[in-house]
């Protein structure tokens, strides 16, 4: 049986009715940028979130950039970004101007390690002039970081937290979702996310009326009204026939959320016997489960190809860590700088994952991964 990493079809085909008229609702409409469905869209995506505001743009690494201009962010500024994510989390902070500082990962949670974070925040607080202005709090494969622990952090040490969602859609903690808790939360709606378009786009929530101005002008060439442009910025605007298609596929998310959750826990079952580090379930929930990340001590590459070899779509996410890449060389980190960070990408494995994948096809990945292991 092959098995796909993930099946965007299988999701789309019971609702299909439902996206083509509003794919034909706006192309018989020809409004392709900005009006009532776009309108309509930010609105309930903003609902959803439980936050006042919402823009759309034009995907989710111009989510985070906007966001940080928005601030102000920028020359002599410092923003702490964990080191296990994809780069989008990080060159955003560079190209607003800011200098990016990494902080390694929990080696159960995959998220910012809190403790080291702390121990930063603290050595700074006893330096003249510092620098750090903002966190990145990545919900890296759809799990919450502990945002109550942050959020006190943060506010102990008057630092902004900016909350990368672009895996954690209606991710919550204690009945709060994701995006909801910073001064601001970025999120992709790449086709493959939870809540993906058919295209790039993506979108910032906030409850701070004055960033949410700010934001809306930057992304629109710093302005509200057709030629009264107060300010340079952008052109990161989300089109409206994607703004269809996600409102459309936004009231199917919740139950889309379950189902992900509810395989999860199959597979959590159902691995309990292989030699494999399964992801920790959060207590109170928090995890949408955008991947399934399995660890593996020893073999990890050789593990991936043997799955593929037999028919089951496997992937990393992510095999370098951020400080590692030869993007940042110019920082002059070493691999043991950020240790957990660096094993975690050579060990970590991700599971196909999707609300539809059958109980068969999930006992069908967890036989060939157990074979394959013992093959190495």
């Amino acid at each position: 049986m092959n098995v796909p990493l993930m099946d965007i079809n299988r999701s789309h085909e019971p609702i299909a009715a439902e996206l083509n008229a509003a794919i034909n609702g706006i192309v018989s409409s020809c409004q392709f940028i900005g009006g009532e469905p776009k309108l309509n869209f930010e609105a309930n995506f903003a609902k959803a979130c439980g936050t006042k505001f919402c823009q759309g743009v034009g995907n989710g690494t111009d989510a985070l950039s906007l966001i940080f201009q928005g601030l102000g962010l920028g020359q002599g500024d410092e923003v702490v970004v964990p080191a296990l994510s994809f780069i989008a989390s990080s060159e955003t902070v560079t190209t607003s101007g800011a200098k990016v500082r990494f902080v390694d990962i929990d080696p159960e949670t995959y998220n910012i390690d809190l403790s080291l974070l702390e121990s930063l925040l603290k050595k700074q607080a006893h330096t003249k002039g510092g620098s750090i202005k903002a966190i990145v709090a990545v919900h890296l494969y759809g799990r919450l970081i502990d945002m109550k622990s942050l959020m006190d952090l943060a506010n102990k040490y008057q630092v902004y937290v900016v909350e990368d969602c672009a895996q954690a859609h209606l991710a919550e903690q204690n009945g709060q979702k994701a995006g909801s808790f910073g001064v601001a939360g970025s999120f992709s709606f790449y086709p493959g996310k939870n809540l993906g378009a058919f295209g790039d786009g993506g979108a910032i929530v906030t409850n701070d009326e004055a960033l949410f101005q700010r934001i809306k002008m930057l992304s629109n060439h710093g302005r509200l009204s057709k030629y009264d442009h107060e300010f340079e910025g952008y052109n990161s605007r989300l089109d409206t026939l994607q703004a269809a298609v996600l409102d459309v596929k936004l009231k199917h998310l919740p139950k889309w959320t379950q189902l992900r959750q509810e395989k999860a826990l199959v597979y959590d079952e159902l691995l309990k016997d292989v030699a494999v580090n399964r992801p920790m379930l959060p207590e109170q929930g928090g995890h949408v489960f955008h991947l399934y990340v399995i660890q593996v001590k020893e073999g990890r590459d050789q593990l991936l190809q043997r799955m593929k070899e037999k028919g089951i779509g496997v992937g990393v996410h992510y095999p370098i860590a951020l400080p590692n890449l030869k993007a940042y060389g110019y920082l002059r980190h070493r691999p043991e700088d950020f240790p957990v960070a660096t094993t975690c990408s050579n060990q970590i494995l991700s599971l196909p994952m999707f609300p539809e994948i059958t109980h068969q096809e999930q006992t069908e990945v967890v036989a060939a991964l157990r074979q394959s292991l013992s093959e190495l």
